[in-house]
């Protein structure tokens, strides 16, 4: 069975000038066509980001690849090439896919609830008026006009 990387070539780059950029989007096994179906899966679900409204979006078929082209505002166009490639040698192949880590043992949780507080008796009514005189102390002064 083959490996396929997938690649993404684009221009990267704005007021320095453009340059290519060349990125693997990922590694799939399988045979040419499964490896082009699941490119062309990427490639209907890519979404360049651009900061501009996209106004047409065109892809097209070329070899073991896809041609998009994005035209965005006042006619600037923007293009993505995708490919499926062959790894036909790497000197450092990624490792292997680890075992899947076997369920946890379940752990006790402690609780977070508090203890009920013991029931209190009510306090006793209160006697609001207790500290509140009879007769105010600046009630018949004289001296308050």
């Amino acid at each position: 069975m083959a490996t396929w990387g997938l690649l993404l070539e684009r221009n990267i780059g704005e007021r320095q000038g453009l340059t290519w950029s060349v990125g693997v989007m990922e590694h799939v096994e399988g045979t040419r066509e499964e490896a082009l179906a699941l490119l062309r899966e990427r490639v209907d679900g890519f979404d360049p980001g651009l900061f501009q409204a996209v106004r047409r979006r065109v892809v097209y078929r070329e070899g073991d690849g896809f041609l998009v082209i994005v035209e965005v505002r006042f006619g600037w166009h923007r293009h993505y090439r995708f490919r499926a490639v062959e790894v036909v040698s790497d000197s450092a192949p990624p490792p292997p896919d680890p075992e899947p880590p076997s369920p946890p043992e379940p752990v006790p949780v402690p609780s977070r609830r508090r203890p009920a507080p013991a029931p209190q008796p009510p306090p006793p009514p209160k006697d609001w008026d207790a500290d509140v005189p009879d007769r105010p102390a600046w009630l018949g002064r004289d001296d308050l006009t």
